[in-house]
C-alpha cells in the first residue's frame, strides 16, 4: 500500500477520550492530524456516547485543545437517540425525556413533544445520563416503559470517569428501569449502529473510518455500522487486547497515533505457515503465536493478530493466546 492509510476513506470518524485527548490535555500530535484531514479531501467527525452536553460544548472544548471542531461534526448519543426514537413514533409524539436539557432540546427538534410525567400518557421514554437525575425521574420512567412506551436508551455505558474516581454511568440508571419493568431499551450509542449511521447521513459520506481506543465500544460499534475500524494506541486497549478480542472487536488496522493516518498501512502477507508484515513474522501453533521481531515491535502485533484470527475465525469471547517473541536474523 503506497497512499496514506486515509487516503482510501471519505471521513474519519473519530472518538474523544483516549483519541483526542487525555483529562485535561490533548494527546500530542492528535489535534495536528485532525487539522489535516481538510487538506486530505476527508471529512471528520466526532462520536461521543455523552448524552449530556451539546454539540457546540463539546467543540468549543475541542477547539480549546487546537483541534478543527463545529457543533456540526461533533455527534452525540443525545442527537442519535432523539432521531432514532423519531422514526418510531408518530410527529408531534410526547415523550417522557429522563435526561438533560441537552436532551431535552434534541427530542423537541425532532418535532416531539416532551412531558415531565408518566401520567402525561407518553408515547416514548428516551433515557440519558444526568448527574442530577434522582430516583423519582427512574420511577417516572419505570411507570411509563411499564404501560407500553417505546423506550430508548442514549446509550449504556456502565460506568463514567469522575476527578475523583468512577462513578455509575446512563447503562446503570438503564438497568435500574429494566429491572422494575422486565423491559429493553433500543439503544442509539456505541456499540450499538445508530450513532454512526447518523454522522454518517449527515456529514453524506459512505466509507468512514472509524478510529477509537476501545475495542468495546469503538471497534465493535463501527464494526456494528458496517464501518472500517483503527484501533489507535493512545488510551485504553493495546495490541494484546487487539490479539486476545472476540471477532466482532476486532480492528482492521493498528495505528500508533493519529499521525499514522498519513502513512501508508504496512500490507499483511500469508506466508509458508504463517503471516508476515515488513520484516516481522507470526505462526500460530496450538494456543502459542510465536513472533519473530523485536519484542513490541507493532509490525509483529499486526502479523501475530492476522495469524491468530486466521487461526481462530469465529470467536465469541475474548482469549487470549500465549505470546513468544523470537529475534530472528532479519530483526
Amino acid at each position: 500500500m503506497t497512499k496514506p492509510l486515509v487516503g482510501s476513506f471519505d471521513a474519519v470518524f473519530a472518538d474523544l477520550d483516549g483519541v483526542v485527548y487525555a483529562g485535561p490535555h490533548a494527546i500530542p500530535g492528535a489535534p495536528e492530524a485532525l487539522q489535516g484531514l481538510e487538506a486530505a479531501g476527508v471529512q471528520l467527525a466526532y462520536i461521543t456516547n455523552n448524552a449530556s452536553r451539546s454539540s457546540a460544548t463539546v467543540a468549543e472544548h475541542l477547539r480549546e485543545l487546537g483541534a478543527p471542531a463545529t457543533a456540526g461534526n461533533v455527534f452525540g448519543s443525545a442527537q442519535a437517540g432523539a432521531e432514532l426514537l423519531a422514526g418510531l413514533v408518530p410527529a408531534g409524539s410526547r415523550v417522557l425525556v429522563t435526561g438533560s436539557q441537552t436532551l431535552t432540546d434534541q427530542v423537541r427538534a425532532q418535532g416531539l413533544e416532551p412531558v415531565p410525567s408518566a401520567e402525561d400518557q407518553p408515547a416514548a421514554v428516551i433515557q440519558g445520563f444526568d448527574p442530577g437525575l434522582g430516583w423519582k425521574d427512574l420511577a417516572e420512567a419505570a411507570f411509563a416503559v411499564a404501560a407500553g412506551a417505546v423506550w430508548v436508551a442514549t446509550n449504556t455505558d456502565l460506568s463514567i470517569p469522575q476527578a475523583r474516581g468512577i462513578a455509575p454511568g446512563n447503562g446503570t440508571l438503564v438497568a435500574a428501569v429494566a429491572a422494575a419493568t422486565g423491559r429493553a431499551p433500543v439503544v442509539a450509542g456505541k456499540p450499538e449502529a445508530p450513532l454512526f449511521t447518523t454522522a454518517a447521513r449527515h456529514l453524506g459520506v459512505e466509507r468512514p473510518l472509524v478510529v477509537g481506543d476501545r475495542l468495546d465500544t469503538d471497534i465493535l460499534g463501527g464494526t456494528n455500522a458496517g464501518y472500517a475500524t483503527a484501533l489507535v494506541l493512545t488510551g485504553v486497549d493495546s495490541p494484546a487486547t487487539a490479539l486476545a478480542a472476540r471477532t466482532a472487536e476486532r480492528p482492521d488496522f493498528l495505528i500508533p497515533n493519529l499521525g499514522a493516518l498519513y502513512e501508508p498501512y504496512p500490507s499483511v502477507q500469508r506466508t509458508d505457515g504463517g503471516f508476515g508484515c515488513g520484516t516481522a513474522l507470526a505462526t500460530v501453533s496450538g494456543g502459542t503465536v510465536e513472533i519473530t521481531a523485536p519484542e513490541g515491535d507493532l509490525d509483529g502485533w499486526r502479523a501475530a493478530c492476522a495469524a491468530w484470527w486466521d487461526a481462530n475465525p469465529e470467536v465469541t469471547a475474548a482469549a487470549s493466546p500465549e505470546v513468544r517473541w523470537v529475534v530472528g536474523a532479519g530483526s
